[in-house]
């Protein structure tokens, strides 16, 4: 039935392709066409894991771009993200993207463990996401085309030591997470206002629901993390199930002909009348003086180094 209806458009398509040279094609048909929701919100959940780690959570508190601009805040990463896997690396968009993220990066003390680990998340939690719930697993080309593309991301961001397979990155994510995570009350108030912020994406009369049926999807250690309760486990099982149900409907629905860009999304709204991606992000204060190239906490920086 998958078959007769194009189901296996896309993985055909990337099938055919090289994942060491055509990661970045590869990745966008899995992003725009193939697994458009499932990759948005599993990154999403990714984003959301890194609040879990205290250097992490207390740094993005410390900046109160969650608190004071979490809608904004949101639109910025998930915009930014996508420039280099629409348009390339090497495109003008590409380049303008990733100079927003390093100037960003730059204006803050952040260790390079950090940041490989942030970008473990981005490789690992989608491939797990689509175990469990995606209406089919990734092939293993998708899966190395994932990971090259990743480490390519991390080379223009200038990440060093980044592993070169999954198994690496799965290494690295699972021994960060059990060495790191932890509660502090910084990165509790971000994971807060970006729950809220996710449940605002749906009618009010299911807010409550849903913010239920996300912590329903956590694991223990992230629970445990932010301190949050575990939903009931029969909660649990319907949320999941549910998942899971939504997954074997999918597999006898045709594969999407058109794209699907996180401009377009409904939940992205700080910019109806559009947006330049040199203006995304947040910029040092007025006066402040850029870091050079590959350093770290530029003067001016809101959030205090010490010392």
């Amino acid at each position: 039935m998958a078959k007769t209806l194009g189901k296996s458009l896309w993985r055909d398509r990337n099938e055919a392709l090289d994942p060491e040279t055509d990661y970045v094609e590869i990745y966008q048909n899995l992003a725009l066409y193939e697994f458009t929701w499932d990759i948005t919100q599993s990154l999403s959940f990714a984003l959301f894991r890194t609040y879990a780690v205290p250097s992490i959570g207390r740094l993005l508190h410390e900046t109160q771009q969650f608190e004071q601009a979490c809608q904004k805040r949101y639109d910025d990463t998930s915009l930014l993200l996508e420039a280099p896997f629409v348009h390339g690396f090497d495109s003008e968009e590409g380049r303008t993207a990733l100079r927003r993220i390093n100037q960003m990066h730059r204006m803050y003390d952040i260790s390079n463990d950090d940041m490989r680990y942030v970008l473990s998340t981005f490789v690992v939690v989608p491939k797990r996401w689509l175990d469990d719930y995606g209406w089919r697993t990734l092939t293993d080309t998708e899966l190395r085309a994932s990971v090259n593309y990743y480490r390519d991301l991390g080379r223009h961001l200038g990440i060093t030591d980044v592993p070169e397979t999954f198994a690496g990155f799965e290494a690295l994510l699972d021994g960060y997470e059990a060495e790191h995570f932890a509660y502090d009350e910084g990165g509790r108030k971000v994971a807060d206002s970006t729950l809220d912020l996710m449940t605002t994406f749906y009618p009010k009369a299911v807010r409550r629901p849903v913010e239920v049926f996300s912590r329903a999807l956590m694991d223990d250690p992230l629970l445990r993390a932010f301190r949050y309760d575990a939903p009931h486990p029969a909660i649990i099982r319907i949320s999941r199930g549910a998942m899971r149900a939504r997954a074997r409907l999918l597999r006898y629905t045709p594969s999407n002909r058109k794209p699907t860009y996180t401009a377009d999304l409904p939940r992205i709204k700080s910019y109806p009348g559009g947006y330049a991606l040199a203006e995304l992000g947040t910029f040092a204060p007025t006066g402040a003086k850029a870091a050079p190239d590959g350093a770290t906490g530029a003067p001016g920086c809101p959030v205090p180094h010490g010392p």
